[in-house]
């Protein structure tokens, strides 16, 4: 059964911890960044890319990388983050392209969407701490940009009237407001 993004928005609590990558999803290689990093290095940067495209495709809304989601990541590696921490994240994404090219031959970002995705399922499901923490920035990222938060999610800056036990059938996409 594939996974919609909405769906995965839906089932996953407050940190969007146990996100799962949605099947079939396929990631546009970006052989040139259209943003400097401030805390990656570049390889770094086109990694988390592709990956953040991998666990939030765009769909029939923006993907991870049309909503900026690799930049909110750096930015957040560069200021808030302490050193430490930021080393093991990057440390996280050196191992996913560590393990493509002793794996498949080739870095990360040239493999096939497929193979991509092959290896960043196996991550998550080993368990891999770095690769948990990768999911739920980007997915933080995501749902807290504009694309996220007003078309992946339904928007309403005031919600309105306070009613409790709704079926979500009634209520259609989860609530996000700015």
């Amino acid at each position: 059964m594939s996974l919609t993004r909405r769906d995965a928005a839906l089932s996953f609590g407050a940190l969007w911890t146990t996100l799962a990558l949605p099947a079939g999803a396929r990631a546009q290689a970006s052989p040139t960044l259209t943003w400097t990093p401030k805390a990656l290095s570049a390889d770094q940067a086109r990694t988390l890319d592709v990956v953040a495209e991998l666990i939030i495709p765009a769909t029939d809304t923006p993907g991870a990388r049309a909503a900026g989601v690799p930049q909110f990541v750096d930015r957040a590696l560069s200021d808030y983050y302490d050193a430490e921490d930021a080393a093991r994240f990057k440390a996280g994404l050196d191992r996913i392209d560590s393990e493509a090219r002793t794996g498949h031959g080739g870095a990360f970002v040239t493999l096939p969407a497929a193979t991509q995705l092959a290896l960043l399922t196996r991550l998550d499901t080993e368990g891999v701490a770095s690769f948990r923490a990768l999911k739920e920035l980007v997915t933080i990222g995501y749902f807290t940009s504009e694309p996220g938060a007003t078309l992946a999610l339904r928007y309403d800056p005031v919600p309105g009237d306070y009613r409790g036990c709704v079926p979500l059938k009634d209520i259609g996409r989860a609530w996000a407001t700015v």
